[in-house]
Parts: C-alpha cells; sequence; structure tokens
C-alpha cells in the first residue's frame, strides 16, 4: 500500500526491556511461581491473523463499505470462494503491546469517503484496542475502488460464468 505504512508501525520491541513482566512490579512474584494475582501470571501473545481478523470483521461493518482487498484479489476469491477471507485487504504489523493496521477498501458510490474512512479508523481501532488491549497506532486506509451501482447487478453470483 501506498503512503505511510508499515514503515512508520510501531517499535516492535524485541529485548526484555520492553516486555510487560520485565518493566512492571506487579508481575515480579510470577516469575518465582509464587503470590500474585492470578491474571499476572504469566504473557499473552496475540497473532497477527487474530487482528487481521478482528480489523477486517470491523472494517465491513462500516456503512459505505462495499468490499475489502484490491480488484484482483475480490477477482480471486469469486474464482475460488472457500479461498474467500475475512483478512483480504487487511495486513498488520503487531509488537508486543502496540499494533498498526493498513486496509485497501472499496467503497459503495455517492458515499463520502472521508468520513467512511474516518467511521472505519473508528470502529477498527475500537473493536482492536477492546478485544486485544494493544494499542493501535495508526490505521491507513486505501481507497481502491469505487462499486457503482450497475457493477452490482452485472456481477452477481453467476452472471460472468457460464
Amino acid at each position: 500500500m501506498s503512503g505511510p505504512t508499515m514503515g512508520s508501525a510501531p517499535h516492535k520491541p524485541d529485548s526484555d526491556e520492553f516486555r510487560a513482566d520485565a518493566d512492571s512490579t506487579t508481575l515480579e512474584p510470577a516469575r518465582s511461581g509464587a503470590g500474585g494475582a492470578p491474571a499476572t501470571r504469566g504473557r499473552t501473545s496475540i497473532a497477527g491473523g487474530v487482528v487481521e481478523k478482528i480489523a477486517g470483521m470491523a472494517a465491513r461493518e462500516v456503512p459505505g463499505v462495499d468490499s475489502l482487498g484490491s480488484g484482483l484479489a475480490r477477482t480471486l476469491g469469486a474464482i475460488r470462494p472457500g479461498r474467500a477471507s475475512v483478512t483480504r485487504g487487511v495486513k498488520v504489523e503487531v509488537g508486543e503491546r502496540q499494533t498498526a493496521i493498513d486496509l485497501e477498501v472499496v467503497v459503495e458510490y455517492g458515499v463520502s469517503i472521508p468520513e467512511v474512512a474516518a467511521e472505519i479508523r473508528m470502529n477498527v481501532i475500537g473493536a482492536v484496542e477492546r478485544m486485544t488491549e494493544l494499542e493501535v497506532v495508526e490505521v491507513n486506509i486505501a481507497v481502491s475502488d469505487v462499486r457503482l451501482p450497475e457493477e452490482s447487478e452485472s456481477e452477481a453470483p453467476g452472471a460472468r460464468l457460464q
């Protein structure tokens, strides 16, 4: 995707100095195995694919979003419907406490693209932060196409395949 993307994503922590158990005194007892609340014993890691699914679902919930992904990705998804995925058009980078998200969207004709983009950002950030407790540092949105009303009719399932 163009524009500020994963190159400007959050620093992905690699050393212990950035891990929750290294700079939080509340988690120290967990290292010895004694004391401390059960919720602080151990670490939780969240895979990038989980964040992709949450972001993809949240983006699709916004009125005015026709689909996610480029025209080529949507075409391949139509040819191989079993391969269609909620993560199509979604890329994420996940660190220990932060994530950055890139979305490629197709909007419906007639909607305000800036308003739809703002709603996508709010919905995606809310869903990802609520479900994962990761801080979403950025949601980059690339509008790759506009779905015209006549395209919806001509691209109905089976309309192209004979």
